[in-house]
C-alpha cells in the first residue's frame, strides 16, 4: 500500500504509521465475519485505546464488550428501542432491528462519562479523548488484518439501552465498535486532501 503523498520524504517509522492510517476503511458490520480477534489480538486492539490523550488523566470513556452469550439480550434492546419510537413497527422492521445485534465477531459499546473526575474538563475534551481512543482501536485492528466500523443511531439514547448497560446519569452511549475479518472488498472512497480541511489564519 502506498501512503498518502504528504509522507513520501519522511523516515521509515513514519511511513509504517502512515501505511496503517491510510489503510483504515469503514467496513459495514454485516461484512465483518469470523474468525474474530484472538484473545491476544483483542488485548492488542483495545489496549491501543490507552494511548489516547487524556487531559487530567480522567479516563472519561470505557468500552463494554458484548459477547456471543449476550447478543440475544442486545437484540431485545434494539427491538425495544425501535418500539419506543414506533409502537406499530412491523415484524420485518423488528426483525431487522434485532439482526443488528448479531453482526461482527467482536462488538463493543463506547460510553463517555461527562462527570468523572475534574468537572472543569468539559464534555468536548472528554469526547475528543474517546475519539482518539477509538481511532487507536481501529488502526490497531487494521494493522492486525481486521476490518472495523463504528455504528450509532437512535437507540444510543434509548432508556432501555441506558438501563441494560447500567449507564449513570452523566454517561452517554456514543457508538458501537465492530471488528472482524472482511468478507469481500468494495471500491475505496476518495479521501479529502489537505486544501479541503486546512487553511491559514488571516
Amino acid at each position: 500500500m502506498t501512503p498518502g503523498p504528504s509522507v513520501g520524504s519522511v523516515g521509515d517509522e513514519a511511513l509504517d504509521a502512515a501505511r496503517w492510517i491510510h489503510a483504515r476503511r469503514t467496513v459495514l458490520p454485516k461484512r465483518l465475519v469470523e474468525p474474530g480477534p484472538s484473545q491476544a489480538e483483542f488485548e492488542a486492539i483495545f489496549g491501543a485505546a490507552a494511548a489516547a490523550p487524556d487531559h487530567g488523566q480522567l479516563l472519561p470513556w470505557r468500552f463494554v464488550l458484548v459477547p456471543d452469550t449476550r447478543r440475544d439480550a442486545l437484540a431485545d434492546v434494539f427491538e425495544q428501542a425501535l418500539l419506543e419510537r414506533d409502537a406499530a413497527a412491523e415484524p420485518a422492521q423488528r426483525a431487522k432491528a434485532r439482526e443488528k445485534a448479531f453482526r461482527a465477531p467482536t462488538l463493543a459499546l463506547l460510553i463517555v462519562d461527562g462527570g468523572r473526575g475534574d468537572p472543569a474538563i468539559d464534555w468536548n475534551e472528554r469526547l475528543i479523548s474517546a475519539g482518539c481512543a477509538i481511532q487507536n482501536v481501529l488502526l490497531m485492528a487494521t494493522a492486525l488484518g481486521f476490518g472495523s466500523a463504528l455504528t450509532s443511531g437512535k437507540a444510543m439514547k434509548s432508556p432501555v439501552l441506558r438501563s441494560r448497560f447500567a449507564l449513570r446519569e452523566q454517561e452517554q452511549a456514543v457508538c458501537f465498535v465492530s471488528v472482524g475479518r472482511i468478507a469481500g472488498s468494495r471500491p475505496k472512497r476518495p479521501r479529502p486532501t489537505l486544501p479541503d480541511y486546512v487553511s491559514v489564519m488571516e
